[in-house]
């Protein structure tokens, strides 16, 4: 049994759930960080010293945190090819595309677009800045739709680890009102992630509870 430290709407805490829910997983969330608080406690420090989530502990064991690492194990444990394959350069081939992911499009996306557009009030929204930032996020996410009309998901024809760490995004991307260049097979691709139950049930999240007015 997972037991899982952190809430709904955390972008890394959605990774995460997808991942357990594409495994199969049983777990215990606990709702964790921002309105809920609890992440500054000494209990909740002594897990993790910097006070972020997720936190995982598998069946009482050590503490697990940075949402990456956590990912590969959950994988390395449950999972098998195509997810996360046994054969080490098809799983390299995997982890690439999953660490691409995260540094050129999640980072990308969370900070400079999403927390502008979002989490900020209208009235203090740099528009100059976000549009600077959709225009380096299109240079990233056009290196994945020519990647998305090769194959029908990130790295493989199959949903893999990479697709965690790429597709979590994807729902805010479309959902928030920004500009979009047209992407169609990334648009595709977005399309097959939302007919997965636990696309839906843990990324398909209301934001709304963020959003400054």
């Amino acid at each position: 049994m997972l037991e899982i430290w952190g809430r709904k709407t955390s972008s890394n805490v959605q990774a995460l759930m997808w991942c357990v829910g594409e495994l199969r997983l049983d777990f215990i969330r606990h709702d964790v960080g921002h309105t809920y608080g609890g992440n500054d406690t000494p209990a909740f420090l002594a897990m993790n010293p910097n006070g972020t989530v997720p936190v995982v502990r598998d069946d009482g064991g050590e503490p697990l945190w940075e949402t990456g690492a956590i990912l590969r194990y959950l994988a390395g444990k449950y999972g098998d090819a195509p997810f996360w394959p046994r054969d080490l350069l098809q799983r390299t081939h995997i982890d690439q595309w999953a660490e691409w992911a995260k540094l050129n499009v999640a980072l990308n996306f969370t900070g400079p677009i999403f927390w502008r557009v979002v989490r900020t009030a209208p009235r203090h929204r740099d528009r100059q800045a976000i549009a600077a930032a959709r225009s380096e996020l299109d240079m990233r996410l056009g290196i994945a739709e020519a990647q998305l009309t090769r194959h029908a998901f990130l790295a493989a024809d199959a949903l893999t680890l990479a697709d965690i760490q790429f597709g979590h995004v994807l729902y805010r991307y479309f959902d928030i009102a920004i500009e979009r260049r047209d992407f169609p097979a990334l648009r595709r691709y977005y399309h097959r992630l939302t007919a997965r139950g636990a696309f839906r049930e843990h990324v398909m999240v209301s934001y709304e509870a963020l959003r400054v007015t």
